[in-house]
């Protein structure tokens, strides 16, 4: 009788199989397999077929890229395909600093190495700079404007090139290195006076025979090799040749965040002589630290090694974009990429970049001007790579979850549950991206599940775009939600936060009144709590109920009830799962989203006639302003009109009317030219 599994991994399973080999054999019929003291050695062969089984499987594992888990074998076998992981990224600052009182000196260099201490969050690090840098002194002042400071330490190793040695290799002493800040100088002889500067490469496209490059690999310890040419690909080195290479250490990001620097590097003169600390004035921080990041993840590289290599390294599909962008830019939470075809109307040539960075909510300009120039190098000619800021796409929740308080008497901790379970879930891979998507059954799901007393939940649903305003000047404004809006009123289905405008006394609100199915249109009014809404502007924009788009006319807006020049626009989508177009990040607020905890009289047996059981309306009870839990402007949000209460001024950018009225069909005309643009963030 043969074996039928040979690589069984339950030892119970294997211990039957070797006894029923052993029956089956007529040496053994008369044998007690249980209590003899031949049940030991079959425990003992069953011992070794399952440890040698669990090791042929784990070994077969580790030959395959998706069921690797050693860093080592993913590694290697991302190396076959030509992808190499990221390393660690140096937290990156810029600062300025002056040097004055310099007599008899005509330029200044700060030499390579440490130059700053920083500090930041209750922590200190190390800055240095990879390179020197020299300005010019002019009328005994030297200025160090914007200079790029990497936090880390700053180190040189030297190699000397054996030709007698049978395949010797380059590697990098130390983990944690920054591969980016590796600069590799190559001299014929240790005497040498000149050297050349070797580029780094990652294919060997246009590399010729005597082209100065290298290949850079991770090897074991998340330690580094260097692999010059062979006189076919790349110049082959030479005896005697001294390689030197000088790279940046990192604690990665960790080092984020740094805002303060003291000058603690070494600044020589055009003689090399030492200047004087003294003479070394304040540092000012341009740009505190960012973008430091930790080595790629095993899951990233059994992610990004197939793409890149199915890119073959040229972007030429959207996906391509958004592949070899969380490639080249390790600090990408999310990215999103689509082409000047898609949009209304198209832009052709150009492809759209947006990225949500894992530290902060925006690209700085010059992280863009600098991933432009990376990417030129993947794009194919003809297309030019934008980026633009992402835009937020808020999701909030009214929720009502009943409770049995025969169950549950604390309707503070049933309270408290649910917020920390809506948190759990803003917090999840279902939103917080671009693509995500608001899951509705999963959150109602969730509310219900907090706890046995709860037994239903009436949830409501709406989504919200933070206008930002251009303060003081004449204005229009393009709003998208990318999400059927949904109109179950006449008006007010689409409402804001108050703002001010030229022209008209008090605080404004915008709100909607719906034309047809498909279109509305926008328009001012004041309102106080308890009263009627005065309409100030009738034709204020329009409003596209089909993809979500709120369209303001020419209008100049003062100042904003919301801090940072914010207007809150709200609106009813028409389905409950919210998704994120093309660069709209989806991102479940829990700061505007509501908990009403309600007693149920019912299944506590209290109230089983029902008749004093509480109602919540299953869909909106329309508001003429939204309710929002945003912080306050500081600035005055009632500002001086330039008309009276009861005139009409005209202004290049329109007419308003301050008429009271009782419904947004009151009439009102206006007129609207435009100056500049504005945006929703």
């Amino acid at each position: 009788m043969a074996f039928g599994q040979y690589t069984n991994l339950d030892f119970d399973q294997i211990k039957s199989s070797i006894r029923d080999y052993l029956r089956a054999n007529t040496n053994f019929t008369d044998y007690d397999f249980e209590g003899s003291n031949l049940s030991i050695i079959i425990d003992a062969l069953a011992y070794n077929t399952y440890t040698t089984a669990y090791n042929t499987n784990m070994a077969a594992n580790e030959c395959f890229l998706d069921s690797a888990t050693l860093r080592e074998n993913v590694v290697s076998l991302a190396r076959n395909i030509g992808y190499v992981p990221r390393s660690r990224r140096s937290s990156r600052a810029r600062i300025s600093f002056t040097v004055d009182g310099l007599t008899e000196t005509s330029t200044l260099t700060i030499n390579a190495g440490i130059i700053c201490n920083g500090s930041g969050d209750n922590t200190n690090y190390i800055f240095c700079i990879p390179e020197d840098i020299t300005v010019p002194v002019v009328n005994g002042v030297g200025e160090f404007n914007n200079i790029e400071i990497y936090e880390g330490n700053f180190i040189t190793q030297e190699f000397t090139v054996d030709t007698s040695l049978f395949n010797q290799k380059y590697i990098l002493d130390n983990s944690f290195i920054d591969t980016s800040t590796i600069k590799v100088r190559v001299k014929p002889t240790s005497s040498s006076t000149s050297s050349v500067t070797y580029q780094q490469i990652d294919n060997i496209i246009g590399i010729t025979s005597t082209s100065s490059s290298y290949l850079l690999q991770e090897v074991e310890d998340e330690r580094y090799e260097l692999i010059f040419g062979d006189n076919v690909i790349g110049k082959k080195l030479s005896n005697n040749n001294v390689i030197t290479i000088s790279y940046v250490t990192t604690d990665g990001r960790d080092g984020n965040g740094a805002s303060e620097f003291s000058f603690v590097g070494n600044i020589t003169n055009q003689d090399g002589g030492a200047i004087n600390s003294s003479l070394i004035g304040l540092v000012s921080t341009d740009e505190k630290s960012r973008d430091g990041d930790e080595i790629e993840s095993i899951s990233s590289i059994k992610y990004f090694a197939p793409r890149i290599y199915s890119s073959q390294y040229r972007a030429v599909t959207a996906s391509d974009y958004e592949s070899v962008l969380g490639y080249i830019y390790p600090n990408v939470e999310s990215v999103t990429a689509y082409g000047g075809e898609e949009m209304s109307p198209p832009r052709f040539g150009k492809v759209f970049i947006s990225v949500k960075p894992r530290n902060g909510d925006f690209l700085s300009d010059q992280t863009k001007r600098e991933l432009v120039q990376r990417l030129k190098n993947y794009a194919v000619a003809g297309i030019v790579p934008e980026f633009i800021d992402l835009k937020y796409l808020y999701v909030e929740i009214i929720t009502s979850p009943y409770y049995n308080p025969s169950l549950n008497d604390s309707s503070e901790n049933l309270k408290t549950g649910v917020s920390n379970a809506l948190t759990q879930y803003s917090r999840s891979i279902d939103v917080n991206k671009f693509g995500g998507r608001f899951k509705y059954s999963k959150a109602v799901s969730l509310i219900d599940s907090i706890d046995s007393s709860i037994t239903s939940n009436i949830t409501l649903v709406q989504i919200r775009r933070n206008l930002k305003s251009v303060i003081g000047q004449f204005a229009q404004y393009e709003v998208c939600f990318g999400n059927r809006f949904h109109t179950q009123e006449s008006s007010y289905n689409v409402v804001s936060t108050g703002f001010t405008i030229e022209g008209v006394t008090g605080v404004v609100y915008l709100a909607d009144e719906v034309i047809n199915r498909e279109k509305g249109r926008i328009f001012f009014f004041t309102y106080n709590e308890g009263g009627t809404p005065s309409i100030v502007k009738k034709n204020a924009g329009t409003v596209d109920y089909m993809t979500g788009e709120v369209l303001i006319d020419t209008v100049n807006i003062l100042s904003t009830v919301i801090a940072n020049n914010v207007v809150e626009i709200q609106a009813i989508p028409h389905s409950n799962d919210i998704v994120g177009l093309r660069d709209l990040y989806v991102k479940f607020d829990m700061s505007n989203t509501t908990i009403n905890m309600i007693p149920d009289l019912i299944a506590s047996g209290e109230n089983t006639s029902g008749s004093r059981f509480v109602h919540t309306h299953s869909y909106y009870t329309p508001t003429y302003t939204r309710k929002s839990n945003s912080p306050v402007s500081t600035a005055a949000s009632i500002l001086p009109s330039t008309a009276s209460s009861t005139a009409t001024t005209t202004t290049s950018g329109g007419t308003y009317s301050s008429t009271t009225t009782s419904s947004p069909s009151s009439p009102s005309s206006s007129s609207s030219s435009s100056s500049s643009s504005g945006y929703g963030y």
